[in-house]
């Protein structure tokens, strides 16, 4: 049978049971395999009730002091009890000298400390028994996560200025640097906003007219990485010169927000309109272009497209590449049947290849066909390939090469601009 003897107002902070008679420290921690709460229990004496009833600070001490040993435990294993019951005494009943003393040579949970109150330049210092001067039963989990991002840009030599914190607080960067950037004016303090609005007017001035395109090739959503590092470095460099003060992490904060806001516009226009936006627009599929083409991938699928629907060629071949493409399936191709001609486009490779019938097979020979391989740069390489060929074929290509029949000298292209690219 178990009692509850005592209990905070903050049910985490551990509770004291009575259990078949005898007392015990109860708290939770961890999770199982299945991710359930894991609750631990051991013995304490009356003598430690006392304390832990008057003594808040001592209270979260110890809780502090156990909650590595419940870790150590794992998914199932079982709480090193005597280790625990051996912190009793050093914490709850000596001096506050010995109880400073103890925390330097076993394991401790800071965050859980900061968050109920602890003077942090005290802690820091190794005094945590005058740190906990100021505990407090409710705990404030912000102020301990940021305590953390704070340790870890310490770890990797990072001091943030006055600035450099609120435009991370603008961006709600601050604790979570891989959270998705938004715009927080109201978590910024008053007397720095004025501050933060000229630091990212800098940036949208840099990046005025830029864009970020989408990659189907990556699926519906996915966008230009090449986009994405041409707006980044503009407005890193904009805000740098402007701002020399600002450490890395205050610049990038800035950079990302920008870069995901045009991502983000990005995704929400039509594929035709992302064409446009990309310079491949009308003529893509307009009266000078082609009249049916075929599209294809390497897992037999086909979709047709004729010039009098209602949505251009490129449009049509790159939302058919975006529902496709996948790490299997990186080979597409578009044919004009009519024409003889088609280019087969090889993701995998960063390159495309252009295929013209020189001779149709008569009497049961097969067709004769020139077959030139080129490299390609990027997404936006590729768009500019696609538009050329739905608006005028293979010979609408030539400006777009050096186009190569050897394909050992192909091969061998390839290999050096890969050594060049690999740092």
């Amino acid at each position: 049978m178990k009692d509850i003897v005592y209990t905070r107002m903050s049910g985490w902070i551990p509770n004291v049971i009575r259990e078949d008679g005898e007392l015990k420290l109860m708290l939770g921690a961890g999770a199982d395999a299945n991710h359930e709460p894991r609750t631990f229990t051991f013995p304490i004496t009356e003598a430690h009730l006392a304390v832990i009833q008057e003594d808040l600070a001592r209270h979260l001490l110890l809780w502090s002091a156990v909650l590595p040993l419940c870790e150590a435990a794992g998914t199932r294993g079982p709480l090193d009890e005597d280790a625990a019951v051996a912190l009793l005494d050093p914490i709850l009943l000596a001096e506050p000298w010995d109880v400073d003393a103890l925390f330097q040579r076993v394991d401790w949970d800071r965050s859980r400390l900061v968050a109920h109150g602890a003077d942090i330049r005290l802690l820091e210092r190794g005094q945590l028994y005058a740190a906990m001067r100021t505990a407090t039963e409710t705990p404030n989990t912000k102020r301990a996560q940021e305590y953390l991002a704070n340790r870890r840009r310490a770890r990797r030599g990072t001091g943030l200025g006055p600035l450099d914190a609120a435009l991370l607080r603008y961006t709600g960067r601050y604790v979570h640097g891989a959270t998705v950037p938004k715009r927080l004016p109201d978590a910024v303090d008053s007397a720095l906003l004025p501050e933060v609005m000229r630091v990212i007017a800098t940036a949208e001035q840099a990046c005025a007219g830029m864009r970020i395109g989408r990659d189907p090739r990556r699926g519906k959503r996915a966008t230009d990485k090449g986009d994405w590092k041409r707006m980044e470095a503009t407005v890193e460099a904009a805000v740098r010169r402007a701002h020399p003060e600002l450490v890395d992490d205050g610049v990038r904060t800035v950079s990302f927000l920008l870069c995901s806001e045009a991502a983000d516009r990005s995704r929400g226009m039509p594929l035709e309109d992302d064409e446009e936006a990309a310079g491949h627009g009308a003529d893509s599929g307009g009266s000078a272009g082609k009249t049916a083409l075929t599209f294809t991938d390497d897992k037999e699928a086909e979709k047709k497209w004729l010039r009098d629907g209602p949505r251009t060629a490129a449009a049509e071949f790159w939302e058919f590449v975006a529902d496709r493409s996948s790490g299997d399936n990186e080979v597409f191709t578009i044919e004009d049947e009519a024409m003889g001609e088609g280019v087969q486009l090889h993701f995998y490779a960063d390159s495309i290849a252009r295929i013209t019938t020189l001779r149709a097979g008569r009497g049961g020979s097969d067709p004769e066909y020139l077959v030139e391989y080129a490299l390609v740069d990027g997404i936006r390489g590729y768009r500019t390939l696609v538009s050329a060929f739905v608006r005028g074929g293979c010979a609408a290509l030539d400006p777009h090469g050096p186009w190569m029949t050897d394909v050992a000298e192909f091969e061998r292209a390839r290999r050096r601009r890969k050594a060049r690219q690999t740092p």
